[in-house]
Order: structure tokens, then sequence, then C-alpha cells
């Protein structure tokens, strides 16, 4: 949406006629949660097939992920400016860099144990030669042992996974209630949460961050196109869904042969690079990085 121009084309009315300004914001929002949206449903259907999707996880996640879709499309579709929007976003993605960094330090990966032994023996899997959808019809990927009210177990590779239901629920309200007034799909909060919180390592992360992030999408989208009436400009969004779609068959295949840390580490290059053009340009009216 930035590189077409449509961004700056909101910013011309900022001043002349602000209610345009922010129903073209509201529009660049939803529709970039279609682009998330068609991007999360095509990585959460091969990553189940994988074995790499905790699907109860997911499923928590995106229960509460339904209340924070809905809510805050209602309370703020026509309140937002772009260069709030901009400004806030960037913020966010920079933040969540940052954190992420840590976590690729030795004294974030000391916490992990667990996450890493697993990461390590899908690792070693892959350089056998096996792929994922054999390690799963083998009994490697994800396999729920026990669902409760207090607590849901799985492994992974052989490690020992648990959590709290609750917590991904509450989680799941806070992630997509930011994720709609920021018009993405909150992939970006999710992996923190998901590889700190719930300690899984990141070749599960994605998997059931899609599905979780799908959910939100769904009903974020039917609050803002339905209840708000939000329009969305269908030849351009239509043309970016063909290259999301090949985009995340590309990045499926690839994910499994890059090391767990690796992925952390270009996620935390990516935010900042994502997040320095987004705060600059929303709060200081120009991007330090290119585009500008």
């Amino acid at each position: 949406m930035s590189i077409i121009g449509l961004g700056d084309y909101a910013a011309e009315f900022d001043e002349t006629s602000p209610v345009l300004n922010k129903l073209i914001t509201d529009s660049i929002r939803t529709s970039n949660q279609w682009l998330v949206g068609l991007g999360a449903a095509v990585a959460s259907f091969h990553y189940y097939r994988m074995g790499r999707l905790v699907l109860p996880l997911a499923l928590f996640l995106g229960l509460g992920s339904v209340l924070g879709s809905t809510l805050v499309p209602w309370l703020t579709a026509g309140e937002v400016s772009l260069r709030n929007y901009l400004g806030t976003f960037g913020l966010f993605v920079l933040f969540m860099g940052a954190y992420l960094f840590y976590e690729t330090t030795p004294r974030g990966q000391a916490r992990k144990r667990g996450a890493r032994e697993a990461a390590l023996a899908f690792e070693a899997s892959i350089k056998a030669g096996r792929s994922a959808n054999e390690a799963e019809a083998g009994g490697q990927g994800v396999q729920i042992t026990a669902i409760g009210p207090k607590k849901v177990t799985f492994t992974f590779f052989g490690v020992a996974f648990s959590f709290n239901p609750v917590i991904p629920v509450l989680s799941g309200f806070v992630v997509a209630g930011l994720a709609s007034f920021l018009g993405v799909g909150g992939g970006f909060l999710l992996v923190p949460f998901l590889i700190s919180v719930a300690g899984l390592p990141m070749y599960l992360v994605a998997g059931t961050a899609s599905l979780a992030v799908l959910i939100g999408m769904v009903t974020s989208i039917f609050s803002f196109m339905v209840i708000k009436g939000t329009p969305v400009f269908w030849p351009l969004v239509g043309v970016e869904m063909i290259g999301v779609f090949l985009g995340s068959l590309i990045g499926l295949r690839l994910s499994r042969h890059i090391p767990d840390i690796w992925l952390q580490r270009l996620f935390v290059v990516l935010a900042l690079y994502v997040g320095t053009r987004f705060f600059t340009k929303g709060f200081l009216g120009t991007s330090l990085v290119p585009p500008f």
C-alpha cells in the first residue's frame, strides 16, 4: 500500500478532509487484513498437514481474538488518522523486534531448553532426508496428549510442552485488539508470546500463529466491512493476493531448511526495517529507510 502510494494519497486529505483521510486509512487496514488472512489460511492448512501446528493453542488464541477483533474496529473505525496509524504501527514493530533480538542471545536461549531440543531434533530429521509429512506420519509432529480446563499437554519430536488455556485466551484478546487497530494480522505480536510465554520452537510458531491470526482476521474483516461499511479496492487487493498466495507456498518450503535461531533473527531484521520505516514516516513525516 505504501509503495503504490495509497498512504501518501490518504495523507493529502489530513487537513483538507479528515473524514476522507480516516476512511482511506480504514480501507488500508481492511485491505491489509485480507492479504494477511489469505496468507494465514494457506499456512494453517499446510502446517497442520506437516504436524507443525498446535491446534488447541491456536483455537484458544482464536477464541480470545474474536472479542478483540470485534471490539476494536467498532471503537476505532473512522477515528484514526493515517499519521497516527503509521507511527503507532512502527513503534509496536520496533518494540517486538528489540524483544525478539534479546530472545536470540545466549541468555534468552538458555531459558528455552525444551524448545531448543525439539528444534534440533526437527533439524536433524530434515538433514537425514525426511520430509515434514514423513515426520508427522512417524509420530514426530505435534501430538496432543491431554486436554483439561487447567492444562493442555502435547509433544513435538519427543519433547513435552504444556500451557494453561486461560493464558492464550487473554493473550489472544490483547493481540487481536492491537492487530485490528493497526490493520495487521497480529503475527508479529503472537511470535514473542509463542516463543517466550508458551516456550515453542520457531518451527511450531508459524503454523500456530497462522491459525490464530486467521480467526482474528475473519472477525475483524467482518466488523470493518459489514458493521462499519469500510470499502476495499478489489482490483489492487486481488492482484496482491496472488503474490501473497505464491509467497506463502514458497515460505512454507523454505522454512524447514532454515535453522530455528536464524528464523528468529530474520524476523528481527525485518521487524527493525519495517518498524523504523513506519515509525519515522508516521511521526516525522518522512521515512529514514527506502522506499522514502
